[in-house]
């Protein structure tokens, strides 16, 4: 399993790099013009949450691996995924709010909301995931370890 969070952190961040060159606006910039891009790098630091959160992943499975399931850092390592998925998606949807209110009148909004929407709905799940796996954790109420 962990393997899989390391290839999907692996494939998000080629993503990254590789997105901005196949905009249709960069095909007459050069690469520093692509790159510092407002829009690209606000979405580079948007991505700052989903490798947070990623990487606690990534620690919460190996804490299910050595058997440390029951403990003070598997709890924070929800709690940060959690509040990860939440202000991700909070990012994402203000990015898909500000593409809807100031894209170019001959642009199409359309797909790029379409995947905004997508991306919130997934991070809200995640978010519900892990405050329920949390309240799991956590045990019969007033329960604490």
């Amino acid at each position: 399993m962990q393997m899989a969070i390391v290839l999907t952190g692996v494939a998000a961040i080629v993503a990254l790099a590789w997105f901005p060159l196949l905009e249709g606006r960069a095909a007459n910039l050069n690469l520093p013009a692509i790159y510092l891009d407002p829009f690209i790098l606000y979405g580079y630091a948007a991505s700052a949450t989903f490798f947070t959160g990623l990487y606690q992943v990534f620690r919460l499975l190996g804490y299910l691996r050595r058997d440390e399931w029951p403990s003070r850092k598997s709890r924070r390592a929800l709690r940060i995924i959690r509040y990860c998925a939440i202000l991700s998606a909070f990012l994402v949807g203000a990015a898909g709010l500000y593409i809807k209110v100031a894209h170019h009148p001959d642009d199409d909004p359309a797909g790029f909301l379409a995947l905004c929407m997508i991306y919130v709905a997934v991070s809200v799940g995640a978010a519900f995931a892990a405050a329920g796996a949390e309240r799991k954790r956590r045990g019969p109420v007033g329960q604490r370890s």
